[in-house]
This record gives structure tokens, C-alpha cells and sequence, in this order.
């Protein structure tokens, strides 16, 4: 691990996943392509690594510009883990769940009060603050499996005995529209020093801190459902560009190692690892670790390899650890699978024998929030109705 696929002189790809690791020929190809731009400067591709639309997913790259398109448009989407005061051996699943569904649709608190308080401007994407989103977005509740370095796991306050929230969101509509309102301008890169360059930043670095906010905001709402108080454990993004002396730093799927525990999730049918960062290939892996397990097989593609039994809609809805499924969306329940997903396993297992890091603890899923269902027009304007009475 380390080595540099041939990249024909481009830009060193610095590869940190072994032959024993799932990553298709199209992901690598993207590399290599990103590999060639000018001024890119380094890439570091995790065991997660798969092919994405603007890019490779799984991986950092600098360069001496700013590439908008390389963050993406859910920009400061990243994984919140939150410890809540209830005992894990008193939940009872069902009513969990079914607790839980008081994260469907917006969020009844004052978005605008929550983002004064976080030192942000309201935009007019306020109403998504606090919603977990769709695609591969979740809310988890989980316990402790293991404990596997139990001196960092008392350090960060630890206890096997408690429940804890996994939240995976970012800046929702408002990432998007900053990303679409970039793609209108069609000028890439972004130079650092012009005036189109600094207006990214400044919103760029808004919306990460949005993500924050809104993980936050989501545990919130899940410890408020639960009936418990909560503490963060850690709170790492996974789409963010950073300036540094030596260029940008763009982080496609890819977690930051010099900020702190590192939460890796699986799917909703494996574990999560919280893993801490080490010193070992900082400067190849450019300050960076996997975000989780990268997809193996594409959304349309899913449709045909599960669900296509009545059982299956069954089997969707629970987990091997027999925890709970909460998503009444057939699509995204199907589409978000365990199957569609790499092992994690496996991604771990890379990360651990190159050096880059040590796992703390696992987590095993006990209750995964989906975007439960979809909300028609007709339902939102409903809602806004009651509100307004």
C-alpha cells in the first residue's frame, strides 16, 4: 500500500488498499484523469475507493487550485457520533423505532434561532436544517460491540453500557445549490486569489459548518424522541476543501486524520469502527482516512439482486445484529442494502495493516432511520397547514 498506479507522469496516486480490496477499473481510471489535471499536485485513494460523477469517491487530492467539483455538492457531509444517557439494555427495539420516526419531514424547531446561535446566516434552505436526507444519509442508533483500546476509549468518555446516535448528513439543498451555482459559471478551476474563488470559500466554509450544525441537530431530535440527554463523541466531514500552505486540499469521501476519533461506518447490516488516527503515511495519505465502506454495486443495478421476493422486503427491514430497519421507501430500501456496500471489514483491515490507524471500539447497529418515506407535495403543503393552525 502506498504504491502509485502508472499514471503515465501525472501527479504520484498514492493507493492504500491492498489486492484483496474491491475497487473497480472505472475508479481507478478516475484517479489517474484526476491524477492528470494540471496542478494537481497529489493523490491518496483509501480502501473505500469507488467511481463517483464529478471524480473518484474515497480519496484527497491536492492541487494548487480549488476544484469545486471534486468536493461535490454535499458539501460538509460527514459522520456525527453522539453518546446518549439511556442504557442500551432497556431500549426496546420497537418502540425505538418507532420513536425514531420523529425525524420525518422538517424539523418543528426555529432553524433561524439555531443558526444565529452557530454564528450562521439563514439562507433560504433553512427548512432542511435538522433532516437527515436520502441516498445513503442515515441516523443511527447503536451500542457498543467492542472495546478494543480501552485507554482512548476512556479518554473519549466510553461507556459500553450507553446507547449512541450515528448521524451521516451534510448541508443538504444548501450544498447543492452552491455546487450547481458554480457548475452555471463554468469556470474551473477557481483561482484562490480571484473574487470568484473567495466567494466559494466563504460559502464553502459556511456550509461545511451547516453539516455540523445539522448532524447535531439531527441527534438532537433523536435524543429529544428517545427521551435522553446526549454528548458528542466526534463529528468528522467527509467533503471539504482545505486551504494549506502547500495548496488545497480537496476531501472527496475521505475523512480527515489530524482532527481527532474517526467514526467508519459500514451499511446498516455491519458494524461501525471508531477508529483513532496515526502518525504512520501522513503525508501520502494526505492527512486522510476512509469515510466507510464505498459502494460495490450502483443503485439501478441493486434493483436486480435483492428485493425481488416478497420476503425480501422483510429481510430489508432488520439486520443480522436484529436490530430494526425504519424506511418506508421500497427504493431506497433496496438501493441501500447491505449487499450494495463493500466489506468494512476489509477496509479496516487495510487502514490497520498499513499503519494509519487503531481501532477504539465498535458499533453495532441497533435502530437505522432511512428517509422513511417520500413526501409528496401534497403532504408538505398538509403540514404547513397544521403548522400555520
Amino acid at each position: 500500500m502506498g504504491n502509485s498506479p502508472d499514471a503515465s507522469g501525472c501527479a504520484p496516486v498514492h493507493a492504500f488498499y491492498t489486492s484483496r480490496s474491491w475497487i473497480e477499473g472505472s475508479a481507478v481510471r478516475q484517479l489517474e484523469t484526476v491524477a492528470s489535471l494540471p496542478g494537481v499536485k497529489a493523490v491518496a485513494a483509501m480502501p473505500d475507493l469507488h467511481p463517483g460523477k464529478y471524480g473518484p469517491v474515497g480519496c484527497a487530492i491536492l492541487a494548487e487550485q480549488l476544484h469545486p467539483q471534486f468536493v461535490g455538492s454535499d458539501i460538509g457531509c460527514g459522520m456525527g457520533l453522539f453518546q446518549f444517557d439511556i442504557a442500551a439494555r432497556k431500549l426496546r427495539l420497537d418502540k425505538a423505532a418507532e420513536r425514531l420516526r420523529a425525524l420525518e419531514g422538517e424539523w418543528d424547531g426555529c432553524a433561524a434561532d439555531a443558526l444565529a446561535a452557530a454564528g450562521l446566516p439563514s439562507t433560504p434552505f433553512d427548512a432542511s436544517l435538522g433532516t437527515v436526507g436520502g441516498g445513503n444519509h442515515f441516523c443511527e442508533l447503536q451500542a457498543i460491540e467492542e472495546i478494543v483500546a480501552p485507554d482512548i476509549a476512556a479518554a473519549a468518555g466510553l461507556d459500553p453500557a450507553l446507547v449512541y446516535v450515528l448521524a451521516h448528513s451534510g448541508s443538504r439543498s444548501l450544498g447543492y445549490s452552491i455546487l450547481e451555482r458554480q457548475l452555471a459559471a463554468g469556470a474551473f478551476p477557481l483561482d484562490l486569489a480571484g473574487e470568484e474563488g473567495q466567494a466559494y470559500v466563504a460559502v464553502h466554509d459556511m456550509a461545511v459548518r451547516w453539516g455540523v450544525l445539522n448532524r447535531r441537530t439531527i441527534a438532537e431530535r433523536a435524543a429529544l424522541a428517545s427521551r435522553a440527554e446526549l454528548r458528542c463523541v466526534a463529528d468528522q466531514p467527509h467533503n471539504l476543501a482545505e486551504l494549506r500552505e502547500d495548496g488545497v486540499l480537496h476531501r472527496k469521501g475521505a475523512a480527515p486524520s489530524d482532527r481527532g476519533l474517526v467514526p467508519i461506518p459500514g451499511s446498516r447490516g455491519t458494524l461501525t469502527y471508531l477508529v483513532q488516527p496515526l502518525a504512520a503515511g501522513t503525508r501520502e495519505t494526505l492527512a486522510s482516512l476512509p469515510h466507510g465502506a464505498g459502494r460495490q454495486y450502483d443503485r439501478s443495478s441493486m434493483h436486480g439482486r435483492v428485493g425481488a421476493k416478497k420476503s425480501d422486503s422483510l429481510i430489508l427491514r432488520r439486520n443480522p445484529f436484529g436490530g430494526l430497519v425504519v424506511c418506508d421507501d421500497r427504493d431506497l430500501l433496496v438501493e441501500e442494502a447491505p449487499d450494495a456496500y463493500k466489506s468494512i471489514a476489509r477496509v479496516i483491515a487495510d487502514l490497520t495493516e498499513s499503519g494509519l490507524a487503531r481501532v477504539v471500539a465498535t458499533f453495532r447497529p441497533l435502530v437505522t432511520f432511512k428517509n422513511a418515506r417520500r413526501v409528496s407535495f401534497r403532504d408538505r403543503s398538509k403540514s404547513l397547514r397544521e403548522k400555520r393552525r
